[in-house]
Formats: C-alpha cells, sequence, structure tokens
C-alpha cells in the first residue's frame, strides 16, 4: 500500500509524518521500523501519526524508530505542530492529546514553536546525577568535556544496567557554560544518540536550573542546534509552566509503497 508522507526536523531531531485525519491508517511495528529505517526506508528518529480527536485540534501518535509506541517527544510536538500549521490547521493557540496528556502549543517568531510540557514534580538523585520525567523517563548527568564523551556507549551502558533494564531510560550529558548548556543524548527506542531530544533538553534545563524562584529561561545547544526552555521554578524538585522553543522545519514529502 501507498502512503504519503512528510519529513520535518527539529534542531537535527528527524520525523515521518502521516496525515491520518481520516483514521484509516494501521501500520504494524515492522512497518514503522522500515519507515524510519535509513537504509531501506524514509529514514527517521521516529513517526507520527496526525490524528483527528474531538475536542482537540488533534491528537499526537508517537511511535519511536524501532517502531514500538513511544514516549512523548518534544521536538516531534514541535514539528507535528508545525504541521498541522502547514496543513490549513491554525488556531490562536493549539491543544493536542499526546500520550502523557493535553499540550499546547503556539506559533513563535523566527519560525520556532513554543511547546508546553508536563509539570515536574520530582527530582530523584543516584550517584550524584539526576532522573525526572518530563514526559519521557531521562537520566541526567553533569561532564565537564561533553565533546569527549563516547555517547551511545556511556548511554547505552546506563540504559541497559539493572535499574533501568526493564523499562529503559533516556541518558543525556550534560556540559554547562557561562551563558548555556550543551546536551547530547542517549534515546531509547532509536538505541543511539540523535542530534537532539526535546524532552531531555527540558529536563537537563530543569536540573540545572539556577533561580530559587520564578521565571527563568535556559538556552540550549545541541548536536543539530539552539533550543530554549523556559520555566515557573517552585523549589529544587518542582517546576510549573514549562515551554520547549525552538525550530521546525519541513524537510520534504513524497509516497512510499508498503506491504502490508
Amino acid at each position: 500500500m501507498k502512503y504519503h508522507f512528510y519529513k520535518y526536523q527539529g534542531t537535527g531531531n528527524d520525523f515521518v509524518i502521516i496525515d491520518n485525519r481520516a483514521g484509516k491508517i494501521q501500520l504494524t511495528q515492522e512497518q514503522v521500523h522500515l519507515i524510519c529505517d535509513r537504509r531501506f526506508g524514509i529514514g527517521a528518529d521516529g513517526l507520527m501519526l496526525l490524528n483527528s480527536l474531538e475536542g482537540y485540534d488533534f491528537q499526537m501518535v508517537y511511535y519511536n524508530s524501532d517502531g514500538k509506541p513511544g514516549s512523548m517527544c518534544g521536538n516531534g510536538g514541535r514539528c507535528l505542530t508545525k504541521f498541522a500549521f502547514d496543513q490549513g490547521i491554525k488556531p490562536e493557540k493549539y491543544s493536542f492529546l499526546a500520550s502523557d496528556g493535553i499540550h499546547f502549543a503556539e506559533m513563535g517568531e523566527l519560525g520556532w514553536i513554543h511547546l508546553k510540557m508536563k509539570d515536574v514534580d520530582s527530582i530523584t538523585t543516584i550517584h550524584a546525577d539526576s532522573i525526572l520525567d518530563t514526559g519521557s523517563p531521562h537520566y541526567v548527568k553533569h561532564v565537564n568535556h561533553v565533546q569527549d564523551v563516547d555517547v551511545v556507549e556511556e548511554g547505552r551502558e546506563i540504559r541497559y544496567s539493572k535499574t533501568f533494564e526493564e523499562k529503559g531510560i533516556n541518558v543525556n550529558f550534560v556540559e554547562t557554560t557561562d551563558k548555556n548548556i550543551i546536551v547530547r543524548t542517549y534515546e531509547r527506542g532509536v538505541e543511539d544518540e540523535t542530534f537532539s531530544c526535546g524532552t531531555g533538553v527540558t529536563a537537563s534545563a530543569l536540573v540545572f536550573a539556577h533561580n530559587d524562584n520564578g521565571f527563568n529561561r535556559i538556552e540550549v545547544q545541541t548536536k543539530g542546534g539552539h533550543l530554549a526552555v523556559e520555566f515557573d521554578k517552585i523549589d529544587d524538585n518542582r517546576f510549573e509552566n514549562i515551554w520547549l522553543c525552538g525550530p521546525a522545519d519541513f524537510v520534504f514529502s513524497g509516497e512510499i509503497d508498503i506491504e502490508d
């Protein structure tokens, strides 16, 4: 069967998007994995369906590149919002349903998409590193020279450790500078380093937030580009009004023929 697809990317985190507002598309794990394969398919970190859902502008259905349903993807949410805008869905403020609940999004300046993330009410510590859930579970580790880290080897070691092996965890390596933080992420489901991870960037920014209270903004540099995270810091473990801000761009569209 032939599927019309669209390719979008947000700071190098790339996605195949299929318009499923008619509700007729159902893909198997094997089909999603093939579509996301960078040699035998289109190639992407994940695949999303834009579904219709009463009471919302759309529903976000996300699959990791291994073909399995994924948890919330921040860059994916921004890209799907941009896709909805390009398809003529243009409310003043977007509201959509994802795997972790309701999200809101807005069109910003310079082509940026601002996506409201879930509140965070708990940050735990293990081996001087931090664990928190920003729609997906994240492990955040401070390093001095992030470009020297073997992200795949060290990330895989943590992701498949006895503590996290069953459900998996995304692993972020973070270097702090005077002006921003630099983040590199090993993503479960992709099982590799990605150019950027929206929920990982959000988690890392919250861990390294420095204001005691009130509004704050952290600038973040990833392998694929620049993002920012805005939030209200309630205390060291609680954050509200969290917004992931960054670019989301159309790359190309086409058709792919996948066996049923």
